[in-house]
């Protein structure tokens, strides 16, 4: 329908957003190691595929190590650390394009080419060997030497080389005389207990020896077992014995004091020890040479002695006050610690693992004072959410952007390594241009989805009523005058709540036909569902003002997409000029204007680019998962730009409606569905024989007596068999010997309905009379929706306020996001990308309904549409008793997603 075509473009033109290449916060990962997709958490068993609780991380000489065990109760633990050569093999650099597989995920990469702690891939058992490992959870390495933390051995492990070969034994063992066996516990310059923290520093050995509280530093990387540490940090000397029983022990934070030191890094010039147990990070601005030397800074405490986990009150912002006028403070902030884990620097950043908070916190040049709070949070959309742990399902949270329990960091120049433990894969995040804001790819007919509610004003008017709207805390008032109308109150009302800036919650309307007032949420998406509406009246008031609700409804994500579905990305910088795809275009390019888009790393057919604008198809592929990233590659007169990844959500539907520019909610691009007079019947109740359904037109009756009360097929339930063929009979009789001389019958998509036709466009047979009726005792029920053919219109004519809609008319919408159809030959036809060519008697997998007016809107059917890409056709038919309305609202729901509110005009010519 080429009106519809010209109107949608216009559809999917945004308002542009109102910077370059660094960590943003609430950034996804650019790639994802050990997983299939970005939401699957595969636990094994162990292989080359997956990962278990991975926690440890090193990056050196275009390697990668993986320990592949953890400490933190995640699981499984696979005893073992994995090497992955030549990485700059399968990391593309940040700004070159996915290589273009066959894969569900290009951005899921990276197998390993060496294990070692097992003797293949397929092992998880320890083993006390000089190959084996028990917990190895931490690994270092300097491009030459390979070091291993095996903690559940108390142990170190040290390759002279990095291994070649599958289970290749280690050459040096630190913490125990031999490789087969564990000495009994004690404390000394060569014992160690638990180690977690291990790294490699201009020839240097740092060991984060965790259960004895304090750091070993051995001057030069041993080349015998059992070598004594030169350095201790944390202890006085080698000789003093912590408290075993961390339930006994007494916190003692000081400068030169650690609990639980889980891991220990240097940038060449500084050294950094995360201090588990003291809720900080400690810093030394030079390596130290002497025992117990003090730190220079600290961070995640204001100072040496607090060791509170998120230590809000000392170092956050307060956020308002309680009921006594006291000062509240957040539970975390961008300057707050809980239980830090992996710590580095790669000289002018530091990155900190806050893994209590779920997320890896980022100062863009190195802190300086104590308790300076991080510049971004990764895994994390601010610094005072954890959207992770506070989930009500924790156990289901993965996706691009979230971390759950994250442990190891490592860095390469370009990429951030980050070990997500209990989601069982490594992330990696990379600097970009910030060009597309979180959220920022939205179904491009929703855009977003406000709530709305409304006052409706009524009653009798007499002066000095007075009306008193209270929206969340604050009050408009209006006291009614003598010559006052509705309108006059209404508009005046609206006025009052617009004044100025407005009300900061809510958008004021004035819908005249009905003497209403909408209310628009200002913010998008479900928070908008809490603001709160109501009205009083002043004694004896005879004028009424009712609301729609408690509070306004309807505010829903339009960034949570259905695969299939035409989306927008809004941004900045995304491309030099504006280029479209030919509006003849079977199927779309994958690149327009030196624009690519990749979601998942697929690179994406794309509709339009513009500046401020990509419109694009979302990959069928990604169906199933709940989660994936978005990347804009974009190649201009001065280079490449990549933008940030952000994150994605997915799920199985969620439909939006295309409506033209302006304050939601917006006037829907809706058709009149029609050059024919039409009418409906529904086939409804159970079937049993001699039930006897008639419908009468005008004066002729078609009935059909029930013959049998069993039917039998693999695909409906037995009752919507019979009701079927009730339909089916009926039709078959009203068209039988060339047919009703008025009228043709045809089964309607959805449900058991009929359809009833005029036999001749135009207006002639509106008001043709059609009824329906059973037997007495039948258990059948038939119901003509109209009780006359009605509302002949020019089929494909735009509803507008010259030609609005009538009560009971058949209108078509047009849509986006609703999901897969049926049946499965049907989706097997669909082609990301491509004009959809598969047979038109299909149905979204996911029933779709309707309200208009507040009333059911019988959807006849719904389809993805032959000949378009990423386009749905619902036809549906407005219930028979609306009122004139000339910004009736109109929503379209599958399950608990319903789309944005549309408006159409409608007239009752018996108004």
């Amino acid at each position: 329908m080429k009106s519809f075509v010209t109107v949608l473009a216009l559809c999917l033109l945004l308002s542009p957003l109102g910077d370059a290449q660094e960590f943003t916060t609430g950034q996804a990962a650019r790639l994802l190691i050990g997983q299939p997709t970005f939401t699957q958490q595969e636990p094994g068993p162990p292989s080359n595929l997956v990962l278990g609780a991975a926690s440890g991380l090193a990056v050196a000489n275009n390697m990668l190590f993986v320990a592949d065990s953890s400490r933190v109760g995640a699981a499984p633990d696979n005893n073992r650390v994995l090497i992955y050569r030549n990485l700059s093999s399968f990391i593309p650099a940040p700004t070159a394009e996915f290589p273009q597989t066959n894969e569900r995920c290009p951005a899921c990469v990276g197998l390993p080419d060496v294990v070692v702690g097992q003797k293949d891939f397929k092992g998880g058992d320890f083993n006390l060997q000089q190959w084996g490992m028990r917990n190895a959870t931490a690994v270092a390495s300097d491009g030459t030497v390979l070091a291993v933390a095996d903690t559940d051995f108390n142990r170190i492990l040290i390759w002279n080389r990095i291994p070649t070969t599958n289970g290749q034994p280690a050459d040096v063992v630190l913490g125990q005389n031999n490789f087969t066996t564990i000495r009994q516990i004690s404390i000394d310059n060569k014992s160690l207990r638990g180690p977690q923290g291990i790294w490699i520093q201009n020839g240097r050995l740092f060991v984060a020896d965790t259960m004895n509280h304090r750091v070993l530093i051995w001057n030069r990387i041993p080349t015998a077992n059992d070598a004594p540490a030169d350095v201790v940090l944390g202890q006085p000397n080698f000789g003093v014995a912590p408290q075993p029983d961390l339930t006994k022990a007494s916190l003692n934070a000081q400068a030169n004091t650690m609990l639980n030191p889980f891991s220990v890094s240097s940038d060449g010039v500084r050294l950094l020890v995360s201090d588990l147990g003291h809720q900080r990070v400690l810093i030394w601005n030079s390596l130290p040479t002497s025992n117990q030397q003090a730190a220079d800074l600290v961070l995640g405490q204001p100072d040496f002695a607090s060791a509170t986990s998120n230590n809000s009150t000392k170092l956050c912002d307060s956020d308002g006050k309680n009921d006594k006028n006291e000062p509240t403070y957040p539970v975390r902030c961008a300057a707050t610690i809980e239980y830090p884990r992996g710590v580095l620097s790669d000289g002018r950043r530091l990155f900190v693992v806050d893994g209590g908070n779920d997320r890896v916190l980022i100062w863009k040049t190195f802190p300086t004072r104590n308790g300076q709070p991080a510049d971004v949070v990764l895994g994390q959309v601010s610094a005072t959410l954890n959207n992770t742990s506070d989930s009500a399902f924790p156990d289901k949270v993965a996706g691009a952007d979230v971390l759950r329990g994250p442990s190891g960091l490592a860095f390469d120049g370009n990429n951030l390594y980050v070990s997500d433990t209990f989601n069982r894969r490594v992330l990696v995040f990379t600097p970009g241009d910030p060009k597309v804001p979180y959220t920022g790819v939205r179904n491009s007919a929703s855009r977003e989805v406000f709530a709305v509610g409304g006052v409706t004003i009524g009653g009798v008017i007499k002066a000095d009523d007075e009306i008193t709207l209270k929206i969340n805390s604050r009050e408009y008032k209006y006291k009614v005058l003598k010559d006052d109308t509705f309108k006059i109150i209404m508009t005046a009302l609206v006025n009052l709540i617009n004044a100025g800036s407005g009300d900061p919650d809510v958008l004021a309307l004035p819908n005249q036909s009905i003497s209403q007032v909408i209310l628009s949420a200002r913010t998008a998406g479900e928070a908008g569902n809490a603001v709160t509406l109501e009205v009083t009246l002043s004694t004896g008031a005879t004028v009424t003002a009712t609301t729609t609700g408690a509070s306004l409804t309807g505010g829903q994500d339009a960034a949570r997409l259905a695969p299939g579905t035409v989306v927008s990305i809004v941004g900045e910088r995304l491309a030099e000029r504006t280029v479209s795809a030919p509006e003849s275009a079977q199927v779309l390019p994958r690149e327009l204007g030196g624009v690519k888009v990749y979601i998942d790393g697929i690179q994406v057919p794309l509709l339009m680019v513009s500046p401020n604008q990509i419109n694009a198809q979302l990959p069928w592929e990604v169906a199933g998962a709940q989660s994936s990233n978005a990347v804009v590659r974009t190649e201009g007169a001065n280079g490449v730009t990549v933008s940030s990844a952000i994150a994605v959500p997915l799920i199985a539907q969620n439909p939006g409606i295309y409506a033209t520019d302006g304050p939601d909610p917006r006037p829907g691009v809706i058709f009149h569905g029609s050059s024919f007079a039409t009418g409906t019947v529904s086939v409804d109740g159970t079937s049993k024989k001699d039930d006897v359904a008639t419908i009468v037109i005008a004066d002729r009756s078609y009935s059909y007596k029930v013959e049998e009360d069993t039917v039998t097929n693999g695909g409906l339930s037995d009752n919507q068999l019979k009701l079927a063929k009730i339909r089916d009979n009926l039709i078959r009789i009203i068209n039988a010997n060339g047919g009703d001389p008025d009228v043709v019958a045809y089964p309607a998509g959805v449900f058991t309905r009929i359809r009833l036709q005029a036999r001749r466009p135009g207006p002639d047979l509106n008001g043709l009379p059609i009824a329906a009726k059973v037997s007495d005792t039948a258990s059948v029920i038939l119901t003509a929706t109209n009780s006359s053919l009605c509302c002949a219109n020019t089929e494909g004519a735009p509803v507008n306020a010259q030609n609005p809609a009538l009560p009971g008319e058949t209108l078509i919408v047009y849509a986006t996001g609703l999901g897969k159809i049926k049946p499965e030959e049907a989706q097997r036809l669909v082609r990301t990308g491509q004009v959809y060519n598969g047979p038109a008697d299909n149905e979204p997998e996911e029933f779709v309904s309707s309200l208009a007016g507040a009333k059911t809107a019988n959807v006849l059917f719904a389809r993805l549409k032959p000949g378009m890409i990423g386009i749905y056709e619902v036809v549906l038919e407005l219930n028979s008793d609306l009122p004139t309305n000339d910004t009736m609202q109109l929503t379209i729901a599958q399950s608990f997603q319903v789309s944005n509110i549309v408006t159409i005009p409608l007239k009752n010519p018996n108004d």
